[in-house]
């Protein structure tokens, strides 16, 4: 008999004030990957919302639907409609999502999210210029806007507007693996994982004119990834000094160059665990990693979890 996948519904709870390029994300990433999800988009009574533009949004869907989500999404509103404390309808609209749901928020859903009470003891995030004022709201909340997104198991939270694309694609990738997220990522023509985090992204001071870029450098460097590569050979391929070519990485990546390395060591590490039957040891070699302790130590790091058990969970969705 021919097995039949099961297709993941996704609901997604379009509140007054929604910004209408949010509410879109989940419907175009999780659409790109064809028959493995459906997505339905409610709101808290069935009615039409007013978005952030100067149209309203029309639905099919009233908040029954949340009850029948595997995953719901809460996009962002306007920043001036966060509250502390959720109106009756939207309490009563996020009290039909199950207890074994993905909840996922983009932008200042997370306060939607907060003022619920489901972010508190939690690591979460949300656009960097509202960092200040969530964490005096919420102070119950681990908050860190230095990042694109956080996955905390059940629930995930994503920075400002195109961080919903990122944190999509990594639910694509943790369903169904890295070659179904690469490919819906090429379909939307995004990366599939986007370097750094919110920090590059703050304002800074403009560079100052015919300041050199290091994108040739990291371009250099992702070549390279096996070459025990230090700070020295990056500058040097820049032709910078170690002070500046530092400096100058921070301003557009908005990590350290240590840092980038190491995170590019690792997404490709990853790659390797689910698409190849590599040991350990060899995928650290590949990578640049001088052992596979080594690897196993920064991927519990960063992520967690051991080699063996990404592999447990990821190799089997990437086949």
């Amino acid at each position: 008999m021919r097995h039949v996948e099961r297709v993941e519904r996704v609901a997604v709870l379009a509140l007054d004030g929604v910004y209408p390029f949010e509410l879109g994300i989940p419907s175009r990433i999780f659409g790109a990957a064809g028959s493995r999800y459906e997505v339905l988009t409610c709101t808290v009574d069935g009615r039409p919302v007013r978005s952030n533009a100067d149209f309203s949004i029309g639905v099919e869907h009233g908040p029954e639907i949340l009850a029948t989500a595997d995953t719901v999404v809460i996009p962002a509103v306007s920043p001036s409609r966060v509250t502390d404390e959720l109106p009756d309808e939207v309490t009563a609209a996020l009290a039909y999502i199950r207890p074994d749901a993905r909840i996922v928020s983009i932008c200042t859903g997370a306060f939607v999210l907060a003022a619920a009470g489901l972010l508190d003891g939690r690591k979460a995030t949300t656009h960097w210029h509202l960092a200040d004022r969530f964490r005096r709201m919420f102070p119950n909340v681990d908050l860190d806007p230095d990042v694109l997104f956080v996955d905390d198991g059940r629930i995930l939270t994503s920075a400002g507007a195109a961080s919903g694309v990122d944190v999509c694609l990594h639910l694509v990738r943790q369903d169904h693996g890295s070659e179904l997220a690469n490919f819906v990522a090429r379909c939307c023509v995004v990366p599939p994982f986007r370097d750094g985090g919110q920090a590059q992204y703050i304002q800074q001071p403009v560079p100052e004119q015919g300041a050199a870029s290091t994108a040739a450098t990291r371009a250099w460097a992702l070549e390279r990834l096996g070459e025990p590569l230090t700070l020295a050979d990056l500058a040097g391929h820049a032709r910078m000094s170690l002070r500046t070519f530092a400096r100058r990485f921070g301003e557009e990546v908005g990590l350290s160059p240590g840092r980038w390395l190491i995170q590019q060591r690792l997404a490709r590490a990853r790659h390797l665990l689910e698409a190849s039957d590599l040991s350990v040891d060899q995928i650290a070699g590949q990578v640049g990693f001088a052992t596979g302790a080594s690897l196993r130590q920064h991927l519990h790091a960063s992520i967690g979890v051991s080699p063996q058990a990404y592999r447990r969970t990821f190799h089997a969705a990437a086949r």
